[in-house]
């Protein structure tokens, strides 16, 4: 192996960021075969030298590959100022220190892949390897055919033209539409920019597919590894990962079929990040306004645009604060009472019990077993499917 700069190797060994590495080595923290090393830029062989921060020796982490259907209400960062949910709290159980590739907007929900590679990230996020990305997406006004042309021709922003775009029309909901959208750029909130400039503003959007990797048996907030069949099709079609890590291919088929789901904390913390006594799930202002609206005003929650009506306010895209069991306990009862069943709870008394303890209400549409958003234009749908396909446990 060739030597490497001492930043990469700290790093990979999960220790900083290669930006913080720097600080570590320039204040006398490193040593390298036992001789401190303050200047910036030295070089190590990793097999042969030992290196080591605070006497510690530095130890290459396992590679790791995931993905996780981010919710809407996160940030897309490992560390945020405001102290909103990241995806820090996402990727928490994994162990590794991992960063996102690529980012997705505060609002925007799906699918973002996760790794500590960064050969892997870069090589995905590279230009010139115009990775594919599809959203769905709803957006303001009735759309027609020769207004998703400007769409597939490109369309003219404050920092240029953006590239031809693959976009088909789902279905219309009264003057809303809902697309579907292809891009092979990465450009600051591509999409909303263009719905603004073509006077179709973005109410909507997630994305169902990066590099072909999709989010299939994930709900919001929820993550799994990529299997080694993903990470070969990767491999060939865009040259990363380097070398093929080994992959518990049964906890990822237990995990795609439903089985195996990693639980997110559904909130920021109660606390600055960092904090011992920090309880997730603690409502903040934003979601205890909305569990005291009531029952006769607006609705919220994840369920369908078709069959909940217009006057549901977060009707898609799982934001993190979804299936709170407080937001309409007296409907839900109600509804369980009609259908001569009782209440039930999981032993937790919250949203990280089982699917089969949970109340149906702090599942979503179709008690959770529905992947799609609604009649048409959810997450997978495609031109001319305009119904929901269940998922049965």
């Amino acid at each position: 192996m060739t030597t490497e700069r001492l930043q990469k190797i700290l790093a990979r060994g999960g220790y900083a960021s290669r930006r913080a590495a720097e600080k570590l080595i320039t204040d006398g923290h490193v040593r390298v075969n036992g001789r401190v090393v303050t200047e910036l830029g030295s070089k190590a062989d990793p097999r042969k030298d030992k290196v080591e921060v605070n006497g510690e020796r530095v130890v290459a982490e396992q590679l790791v590959y995931v993905v996780l259907h981010k919710p809407r209400g996160v940030v897309t960062t490992m560390s945020d100022p405001e102290g909103r949910p990241s995806i820090r709290e996402i990727l928490a159980p994994i162990g590794a220190r991992l960063y996102p590739v690529g980012r997705l907007d505060f609002a925007t929900s799906g699918v973002l892949l996760a790794t500590n590679d960064g050969e892997f990230a870069d090589g995905l996020m590279h230009p010139k390897r115009a990775v594919p990305k599809t959203y769905v997406l709803k957006v303001a006004n009735k759309m027609e055919t020769k207004d998703l042309d400007r769409w597939r021709e490109g369309i003219r922003l404050e920092d240029g033209m953006t590239l031809p775009a693959k976009a088909s029309l789902l279905r219309h909901e009264g003057d809303k539409t809902w697309i579907e959208l292809t891009i092979r750029e990465g450009r600051n909130q591509q999409i909303r920019r263009m719905g603004d400039a073509t006077g179709f503003p973005v109410m909507r959007l997630a994305r169902v597919s990066f590099a072909g990797i999709s989010s299939e048996g994930l709900r919001p907030g929820e993550w799994r590894h990529l299997t080694r069949e993903e990470l070969r099709d990767l491999k060939t079609e865009y040259g990363v990962p380097k070398k093929l890590v080994s992959v518990d291919e049964r906890e990822v088929r237990d995990a795609m079929k439903g089985r195996s789901h990693r639980h997110v904390q559904k909130g920021p913390p109660a606390r600055p990040r960092g904090a011992r006594d920090a309880r997730p799930g603690r409502p903040t202002e934003r979601s205890t306004e909305r569990a005291t609206q009531p029952t006769s005003g607006p609705r919220y929650g994840g369920g369908s645009p078709g069959r909940r009506g217009y006057d549901v306010k977060e009707d898609w895209g799982g934001g993190a604060r979804r299936g709170r069991s407080d937001r309409e306990p007296a409907s839900r009862e109600g509804r369980d009472a009609g259908r001569g069943e009782s209440p039930r709870r999981g032993s937790s008394g919250g949203p990280q019990g089982s699917s089969e303890d949970r109340p149906r209400g702090d599942l979503g549409g179709r008690g959770g077993h529905s992947r799609t958003t609604g009649t048409g234009g959810g997450i997978g749908a495609s031109g001319g499917s305009y119904r929901g396909k269940s998922r049965g446990r």
